[in-house]
């Protein structure tokens, strides 16, 4: 028997409580009431002197509630924050101004923090939702709640908890003084998982994460992880020192274990004095990590004078410094970028502690052109204790460059982080005696995190490798081959043509993928831009396949981009060319670039490209296309990103990686691989590749990290004779047992994910289904019994029954498992959910906005609703109706959940629906409702429950024009069948 989930409560908690833990169980703590009087308690006791020995009155603890009644998850953080560490509210007493301290991020575990656990909290029903919810666990400190736990017993999924928390947000529960929780916690008992709190339509289930001990080994259980994480001072830390604010992307960030332990350990290394290197693969956050590090080694180790992130020149028009000062900016840390050498000198000699960044260049100018030895200001910053934090400490540093810093600055630590170390495989070129590996460079490694570990975790994907270069060719190098419009328009064509699901098309318009596409050189990158051009105009053999332009009419939207020092470099007439393109993504966009800003506008492209700010999830405003040499190949972040198409020699292993890196992020549920296709010297290559990824996944395998077409391709034929067993035709599946079904849904889950991946390869095309033996339609047949089955095993969930000694077989049956090669590009309706919350609630940047742009924001929504209308008419009219609510009086719903909204205008909808139909044929409500809920390919699944209790004596003492018994039951059912298809159903599967 299954442990009953009040078990699992009480067992956490005393877990917490246990021995000399700073946690107290509080049971008495049960309503909002009662947390606010508890608050307010602990408020007054913590600031008796501030407060003068008189106790709060009523009217100046509503000046305090009022200021803890946050918009957002994200303004909370803002405020937990503080100020110098001190979080405050600020009472008006009189002519005194009050500032009284909430929470002290000095005294954890110590001082006036206050540790408290409830549990069974009663969140009441609010206007907007009509239902009572309970909590299970939720953590408070000094009287505010942090930490929120859903827990479900072993039967159960943990994501069950995910989308509890989610409904919860949707419905409200989470505001009043719950607006200030910043952390989830899921379990079933074996499975425990966390993530940061966002809004429902925010939450993304992709970014849960488990946690991990120093080795990587996964801490699941719910006892053991309260152990690691919830414990004081962890569960403290967890919010104070490992919680990130982007402020780009208005959300808030939980760093992942790993990226704890290595900041844990880079203060474990400080205080004894000794550098060395983190190794975390790239795309695993590594910048995030290195700013907490930079930030933390100041705030903890006080013997520091400063310390200074450095980074490239290169990276200045990349992301890197947008996303350390983003992660700053409501930081109690000062943190300053330099914006010329006499700037970084005069921060270097001020008082103050505090983080630099600055560039490689300017430092090594600084210590040889414009410091004079002997002078108070030389020895005053020669002498400086400062600890560098190099991010991408390859690029960034020089062996030789390193050695003449640590020459100058004699007290300083050097902590390096990297993606791709430096191996005695692949060492820097020898000169003189310098050091030609990390090991040698930095010194002992501090922790390390491998591909292999990433991808394991989910914090990154894997690889999906296609080499399409010529075959059969005695020299692979012969750049002949390649450097010509024939070759170039078959590489067009792979893109445009054979990318569909690399691409996203499946997801529908404004959810797509982008790509990038590198060459050798700027030459070529501009051939290719005016070839592509072409192309787009129709100038060329090369026609975009009509599939395409169904879903994207504007496909391809390109642009192309070069670094700073790369433009430098080009002649004039790339000068001239690259004027053509920017003019051409100024008529795109709206922008006004030339080449005197063409950092502002590689910033401007990198911003479009990450789509981290709302304004960029709109399709009139993405790119699909970006050509390249070598910007943005390293040190860029966009989860968006799919595919990085090669046209180019292979590089080395550090290169090949960091490269490949770009495409990895994790994003939705259809991005699974990072999509790699190369189109030149296919053996070379492929050789190339598994060598870099055995070197940078410690000498592990590669079956977890690259997937190729041969044993996707075989994979999948096995899945389908798998399939064709447990069900030979889809006909055969509504006459299984319940355990036979178990295995089927099981087996077509495989089946279906092997199905997407196949559809994902550039030589993948439907006439390859003849050959397997399966159809499209045959395929939307199983899809259909498959639904029918997940919603009988739910049932049985529901109703509680016990699978017995079948359970086993199908234990790892995902059953909110989303179908993936079932292609829909129908409009998303979440998305213009996200559309509208967009309009009503914009984000800071947009606030100012004209109302002409206000009115083409909606305008495109609208327009988007008539294309969902093709579809479904009652969404779209549901939805028109709240636009038209907007467009009178956007006010009203400001800082409102649109989701949670609409969601109730379809439930209302359907249960007034019901109503009427009950009325008519005197039909039970509840039997009428389970049937609309559970109504799948036309079956009504409890049709003879509703026809054994439908009242025919009142139905004909009652009906105007009463119809005969005989005709009654059908008639009852044929309607019924018709509200479920026309009215019901449309809402209820909105896609």
């Amino acid at each position: 028997m299954p442990e009953l989930e009040s078990m699992i409560e009480q067992k956490l908690i005393e877990q917490l409580v246990y021995g000399d833990s700073q946690w107290t169980y509080r049971p008495d703590l049960k309503t909002e009431e009662d947390l606010w009087a508890n608050f307010r308690y602990i408020l007054e006791q913590n600031n008796k002197e501030r407060l003068d020995g008189e106790p709060l009155t009523d009217t100046e603890f509503e000046q305090v509630k009022n200021q803890l009644q946050f918009s957002s998850f994200y303004k909370a953080g803002e405020w937990l924050v503080g100020e110098n560490g001190k979080v405050q509210v600020h009472v008006q007493r009189d002519t005194k101004r009050l500032h009284l301290v909430v929470m002290n991020h000095e005294h954890i575990a110590g001082g006036s923090s206050v540790y408290e656990v409830i549990n069974q909290y009663s969140a009441l029903k609010t206007e907007e939702d009509g239902r009572n919810r309970r909590f299970d666990v939720t953590l408070m400190i000094n009287g505010l709640p942090m930490i929120h736990i859903e827990l479900k017993n072993k039967q159960h999924s943990y994501m069950d908890g995910f989308w509890q928390i989610k409904k919860y947000i949707g419905e409200g529960k989470f505001t009043g003084i719950f607006s200030a929780v910043q952390m989830f916690v899921i379990s079933n008992g074996v499975n425990t998982k966390y993530f940061s709190a966002a809004s429902d339509t925010e939450l993304n289930e992709k970014f849960i994460s488990g946690w991990l001990d120093q080795d990587n080994n996964p801490v699941s259980d719910y006892i053991e992880f309260a152990k690691s994480v919830l414990s004081i001072p962890e569960a403290h830390e967890m919010i104070a020192r490992y919680t990130v604010l982007d402020e780009d992307a208005k959300r808030l960030i939980l760093l992942r274990p790993y990226q704890i332990h290595a900041i844990e350990a880079i203060r474990e290394a400080s205080k004894t004095g000794k550098s060395g290197y983190v190794w975390h693969t790239t795309g695993s956050g590594k910048t995030l990590t290195s700013y907490k590090a930079t930030r933390n080694l100041l705030m903890d180790i006080p013997s520091l004078d400063k310390t200074i992130f450095l980074i490239d020149r290169k990276d200045l028009d990349t992301q890197t410094t947008m996303a350390f000062q983003a992660y700053a900016n409501n930081d109690l840390i000062d943190v300053n970028e330099t914006d010329n050498v006499n700037d970084l000198k005069r921060k270097l000699k001020s008082e103050d502690r505090q983080v630099i960044v600055t560039t490689i260049q300017k430092l090594q100018r600084l210590i040889t052109k414009r410091l004079q030895e002997g002078t108070p200001e030389y020895n005053k910053i020669k002498n400086l204790r400062i600890a560098f934090v190099v991010d991408e400490c390859h690029r960034a540093v020089t062996p030789g460059t390193k050695r003449e810093l640590e020459r100058f600055f004699g007290k300083s630590l050097w902590y390096g982080f990297t993606g791709t170390p430096r191996f005695s495989e692949n060492p820097y070129p020898k000169m003189g005696d310098l050091p030609r590996t990390t090991d040698e460079l930095y010194g002992e490694r501090l922790h390390r995190y491998t591909i292999q570990n990433a991808i394991h975790d989910n914090a990154v994907l894997g690889f999906q490798v296609e080499h399409n270069g010529p075959k059969t060719m005695s020299d692979e190098t012969d750049s002949k081959l390649y450097d010509n419009e024939a070759h170039m328009l078959k590489v067009l064509d792979v893109i445009l043509n054979k990318s569909y699901h690399k691409l996203g098309f499946q997801n529908g318009k404004g959810k797509t993928y982008e790509a990038l596409l590198t060459t050798s050189s700027i030459p070529l990158a501009q051939k290719y831009y005016e070839l592509l051009t072409k192309v787009k105009e129709g100038n060329t053999p090369l026609r975009i396949d009509e599939k395409i332009r169904q879903v994207l009419p504007d496909f391809p939207k390109f642009a192309i981009t070069y670094s700073v020092t790369e433009n430098e470099e080009g002649s004039q007439v790339n000068q001239q060319k690259m004027q053509k393109s920017l003019d051409d993504y100024n008529n795109m966009f709206g922008t006004k670039f030339d080449l005197a800003q063409i950092q502002s506008y590689n910033g401007n492209l990198n911003k479009r490209l990450a789509r981290k700010d709302p304004k960029f999830k709109r399709r009139h405003e993405q790119l699909d296309l970006v050509i390249v040499v070598d910007r943005l190949l390293t040190g860029f972040d966009a989860p968006c990103m799919s595919t990085m198409f090669i046209d180019r020699q292979p590089m080395g292993p550090h290169d090949l990686i960091q490269a490949f890196s770009r495409t990895n992020r994790i994003f939705d549920k259809n991005k699974t691989y990072g999509q790699i296709v190369t189109f030149q010297a296919p053996k070379l290559f492929k050789e190339s590749v598994d060598n870099a990824v055995k070197l940078y996944s410690a000498g592990g395998t590669n079956d977890s990290i690259l997937a190729e077409w041969d044993e996707v391709e075989k994979a999948f034929r096995t899945a389908l004779k798998a399939l064709r067993i447990a069900a030979g035709a889809p006909t055969a599946i509504p006459g299984m047992s319940l355990a036979e079904k178990k295995v089927f849904a099981k087996i077509f889950q495989t089946f279906d994910r092997l199905f997407a991946q196949l559809k994902s390869f550039s030589n993948y095309s439907d006439k390859l289904l003849e050959e397997y033996d399966i159809t499209e339609e045959e395929y939307e047949d199983y899809v259909a019994h498959y639904k029918n089955v997940i919603e009988e095993i739910k049932r049985e969930k529901e109703e509680g029954n016990d699978g017995g000694e079948d359970e086993e077989e199908t234990s790892d049956l995902d059953s909110e498992y989303e179908l993936m090669a079932y292609s829909n590009t129908k409009i998303d309706y979440e998305y213009i959910i996200n559309l509208i919350q967009n309009i009503v609630s914009p984000g800071e940047d947009e606030e100012d906005i004209s109302p002409e742009e206000r009115q083409q924001q909606i305008d495109e929504v609208k327009q988007y609703i008539e294309e969902l209308r093709n579809g479904n008419p009652k969404m779209a009219d549901i939805m028109s109706n709240l636009v038209s609510e907007i467009e009178v009086d956007a006010d009203r719903y400001k800082g409102h959940s649109i989701l949670n909204i609409v969601e109730t205008t379809k439930q209302k909808y359907i249960e007034n629906r019901i109503s009427d139909f009950c009325e008519k044929w005197y039909a039970e409500p509840d039997d009428v409702m389970y049937a609309a809920m559970h109504y799948r390919n036309d079956e009504i699944p409890n049709e003879g429950v509703i026809k054994a209790t439908i009242d025919y004596t009142c139905y004909k003492a009652n009906a105007e024009k009463a119809v005969p018994k005989f005709k009654y039951y059908k008639m009852c059912m044929d309607e019924l069948k018709e509200v479920l298809d026309t009215e019901i159903k449309p809402l209820i599967n909105p896609l």
